[in-house]
């Protein structure tokens, strides 16, 4: 299945349907968690990697953290930059493209949340992982937000909508147990017309994700089921994977 990032994360369309689910407050909440758990209590050097309209670096910045936001999404820039200056912070957004970063130890922590990771081919996704290790200072953490593959088979849905008025987002998922991968078919419904896209994602065990990083130079240090901490189980719908740089 081929993707396409610009089609498949419409700006306009991912602004209008998703903007009710992530909220200040979620955001907020989100960032609390990764003070806690990354124990940010001085000022550190971040990279948000897929940082998006940058919603967690923006707060970490106004927590005083040095931050460098990069989204392949130049219409998601745009938003994050308008909205740093609305706030009054300082956050470095760049364009550019995961898979082809070239930073090197420039980073005490590097974010990659709210399933930004497992688009590409196996190959492309564990070059994101050396990405990071280059980034990262010696004994700097990698903080990974992905989808907890076994929750996912096990609540697998045919459908799921998101409607705001008359306009649908529909995703039909169904996952392929010999690549890993969860293949999305996305109809859009909005302001009568109708647009269809495809995706596809891999979708890791623990036990997978955790040989990845090792492959990478990483060594696991903390994993959580969710944002609120819960531990990671079958019924946790997320991994939150923190590795540091060994």
């Amino acid at each position: 299945m081929t993707f396409n990032i610009e089609d498949v994360f419409n700006v306009d369309d991912y602004m209008y349907f998703y903007s009710e689910k992530l909220t200040e407050e979620r955001t907020k909440r989100e960032v609390e968690f990764l003070v806690k758990v990354l124990e940010l209590k001085e000022s550190k050097r971040i990279l948000d990697l897929a940082c998006g309209f940058g919603r967690h670096a923006i707060k970490l910045v106004e927590l005083g953290h040095e931050v460098v936001g990069v989204d392949i999404m130049e219409g998601f820039l745009e938003i994050a930059r308008k909205k740093a200056e609305e706030q009054g912070v300082s956050v470095k957004f760049m364009k550019g493209d995961m898979r082809e970063t070239n930073f090197k130890e420039e980073f005490d922590i590097v974010l990659l949340l709210y399933t930004s990771f497992g688009y590409f081919s196996g190959e492309e996704n564990f070059k994101v992982l050396q990405n990071v290790y280059k980034a990262l200072k010696p004994n700097g953490f990698f903080c990974l937000d992905v989808p907890n593959r076994d929750f996912v088979v096990n609540h697998l849905s045919p459908c799921s909508v998101l409607e705001k008025g008359e306009d649908l987002m529909i995703d039909m998922p169904s996952f392929d147990v010999f690549t890993g991968r969860m293949n999305v078919r996305r109809i859009t419904i909005r302001n009568g017309r109708r647009r269809e896209v495809s995706y596809s994602i891999r979708l890791y065990t623990f036990t997978e994700l955790k040989e990845l990083l090792k492959r990478a130079g990483f060594e696991v240090y903390k994993v959580f089921g969710h944002w609120d901490g819960r531990e990671l189980s079958l019924n946790a719908p997320r991994m939150i994977v923190v590795a540091q740089k060994v």
